[in-house]
């Protein structure tokens, strides 16, 4: 075994110089094809692998695949990896955190921004050959400057939206965690933490930043839409499920609030047929960490957490570090 390399499968199309630091290690099987494998697939094909967000990680594919020793993903969020299961069984895990974060947060402003003046709306009406004339009222939407920008889910890229509301806005910055910012981390941004409902009742613009977990699901349904303002707008660029997509669409269709910003939806790709009737929704297709500087740190660093975890090293950005720590090899 000692002059084996060992086998590293690329789950998802990737750049081809991430892929060649890989050859220098292991040998590397790549998914040309860039399509998304069924378990029985992936589970046939695995050793080490490198994903993205769209594999599933679960005990089924561990318990067939028991040579597997880390799976490494290039995004941040993995909630498509039964992580507790890949530790029981010395799996290491890692995902890309940090390196997205301001690239994720000046999409998820945009994509605010976008929501709140009407922008997409606006355009489709435009191309439809509609604009004959102008009205006072012509697409007018609400203030972003010197609004309440209201936060749910305070960690590194709901800190970024912050600092760009703040400094960059004027925006009085709300904002609901589980637990409060130390006040170093809160002067900067002039952040006031609230209970959830007095942020849903407060907030002009409403981004929703948490991780998804069995606790956040549906932490935004029809209750929760029920407490906004009329005129609010919500952005979600966390992940699907933790908006309720029916409520949400009900909500938009009857006006309860003004409009929605949407990056992710539960069971995406397909998005719930309500939200493509209604006009007052701005869709994109989960790209808020997508310029091409972003995607190249992301996919770097799956490599190097894979190449640290299948060499003896210590990968930069484990999951599951106690593996590590007490000294056991991911086996």
């Amino acid at each position: 075994m000692a002059d084996r390399k060992a086998v590293v499968l690329v789950a998802r199309r990737t750049f081809d110089d991430a892929i060649a630091r890989l050859r220098e290690h292991f040998e590397v099987r790549v998914n040309d094809d860039d399509a998304v494998w069924p378990q029985d697939e992936l589970i046939r094909r695995l050793q080490g692998v490198y994903i993205t967000g769209s594999e599933q990680i679960d005990a089924t594919l561990l318990d067939a695949c028991p040579d597997l020793r880390a799976v490494c993903s290039m995004a941040v969020g993995y909630n498509n990896v039964d992580l507790p299961a890949c530790t029981a069984r010395g799996v290491l895990v890692s995902n890309a955190p940090d390196v997205l974060t301001e690239t994720t947060a000046d999409f998820g402003f945009a994509l605010m921004m976008a929501t709140a003046r009407r922008i997409s709306e606006s355009e489709h009406f435009l191309r439809r050959g509609e604009w004959h004339k102008w009205s006072y009222d012509m697409f007018a939407g609400s203030d972003v400057h010197g609004s309440t920008l209201g936060i749910l889910g305070m960690g590194r890229i709901g800190q970024a939206i912050a600092r760009r509301g703040h400094l960059g806005f004027g925006m009085r910055v709300i904002y609901h965690n589980r637990s409060r910012l130390a006040p170093a981390l809160e002067a900067p941004l002039a952040a006031q933490w609230v209970e959830k409902d007095a942020l849903l009742q407060q907030a002009d613009h409403l981004v929703i930043v948490v991780p998804y977990s069995p606790a956040s699901h549906h932490a935004i349904g029809a209750r929760e839409l029920g407490l906004m303002k009329p005129s609010a707008t919500l952005t979600n660029i966390a992940r699907g499920g933790v908006v309720d997509d029916a409520a949400l669409a009900q909500a938009l269709a009857t006006r309860r609030i003004a409009a929605a910003g949407l990056d992710v939806f539960e069971g995406e790709p397909q998005v719930h047929p309500g939200l493509l009737t209604v006009p007052n929704v701005v869709l994109t297709p989960h790209i808020a960490s997508a310029s091409i500087p972003t995607r190249l740190a992301m996919s770097h660093l799956a490599v190097d957490n894979l190449i640290a975890a299948l060499s003896g090293g210590r990968p930069p950005t484990a999951l599951n570090p106690e593996l590590l720590n007490r000294g056991a090899e991911p086996a």
